[in-house]
């Protein structure tokens, strides 16, 4: 498998989507998230999404270049119809205006449809947090296709619908939560297959509802657990409520449309700490926070305790000093999709 440094990654993603279409400040975008997902070690958000995408405007399911409209607005919300546009370009407007709004009034929140895959949902509560804000998302992908059971069911109901949290702070990286409400990712079974690897117990069912090692067990009429094993009903409770937060409340709906497209609806929501105390005061005792949870003697098979958001940071600077590893699988896509574009001279592939 190569290794390529992040900045020549980032290149290769926005030459090639260029040549799909899309313009100069959508391949900017839309490169900067993916290999920022590399970066972090999730690897199922990165390079390997290039050719998914890539695939998607040939289809016309996504829409570079797309309109950008928001449909309602008062003074601390915002409803965008994305019109198929590149989620990233999309969300990551939608985070700007609802940060302004929040600034300038306290708290502010935003629903977002019809728009394609926004990708890594911290990357825009992080957003907020730079700007002083507790930032929020969630994602869901309305009636597109489902992975994911009910706690107790055998048969896909749900996305994995992720939830992120990012607070302001003063230490080195972001502290922030961004996770699944499924026991894993789609995408993450996706690297697996990509890697013929086979995943942890617990992750995964095949059609019968037997539990599976097999990651292309889901792609065979398996599905992916709730998060929380014994304890499911917890990650089903949490996914229910995201499905309401960014599927109903957004207008996509809910259930599967065999003939609809990868849609993402999101919900996000800024609070400026100001509004409720100094945000000074708040940063240093979220720092003070994390490293009194830091300081907690280890347990057995344990060398460190992290805050939340500490593993992606401490991976981002290591990744970026030794370059991302991509699996031959999507290298060899790469290739394919430059020589198409007449790009591999270019890009040195």
């Amino acid at each position: 498998m190569p290794t390529v440094q992040a900045d020549k990654l980032k290149e290769i993603a926005a030459q090639l989507l260029m040549g799909a279409g899309a313009s100069e400040e959508e391949a900017a975008i839309v490169s900067r998230h993916t290999i920022g997902a590399n970066l972090a070690g999730h690897d199922s958000h990165g390079i390997i999404q290039i050719p998914t995408y890539i695939d998607r405007v040939k289809r016309g399911h996504i829409v570079p270049g797309a309109e950008y409209e928001v449909t309602r607005e008062t003074s601390t919300t915002t409803v965008v119809d994305g019109h198929w546009g590149y989620g990233y370009v999309v969300s990551e407007r939608a985070m700007k205006t609802t940060i302004e709004k929040a600034l300038e009034h306290g708290v502010a929140a935003a629903t977002v449809f019809r728009q394609s895959h926004v990708g890594r949902v911290a990357d825009y509560p992080i957003m907020a947090a730079k700007e002083g804000l507790i930032g929020m998302m969630t994602a869901d992908s309305g009636r597109s296709s489902k992975s994911v059971v009910p706690f107790g069911g055998r048969e896909a109901r749900l996305g994995t619908n992720p939830i992120c949290i990012c607070m302001p702070s003063n230490l080195e990286g972001p502290m922030f939560i961004d996770m699944a409400t499924s026991a894993v990712a789609a995408g993450k079974l996706g690297v697996a297959v990509a890697r013929g690897k086979s995943v942890p117990e617990g992750w995964i069912i095949d059609k019968d509802g037997n539990p599976s090692t097999d990651p292309t067990d889901l792609k065979n009429g398996g599905a992916v657990l709730p998060l929380g094993g014994p304890e499911g009903h917890k990650g089903y409770g949490l996914s229910v409520m995201i499905e309401i937060f960014s599927g109903i409340l957004t207008g996509l709906g809910f259930g599967h449309d065999p003939s609809g497209r990868h849609n993402d609806g999101c919900f996000m929501a800024a609070f400026k700490v100001d509004a409720f105390r100094p945000l000074e005061e708040f940063k240093q005792e979220v720092t003070e926070l994390a490293q009194y949870l830091k300081d907690t003697p280890t347990a057995k098979g344990f060398t460190e305790v992290f805050y939340p958001g500490e593993p992606e940071h401490l991976m981002e600077k290591r990744l970026l000093r030794e370059g991302i590893t991509v699996e031959e699988s999507t290298w060899e896509k790469l290739k394919a999709l430059a020589d198409e574009y007449g790009l591999t001279e270019k890009l040195s592939l």
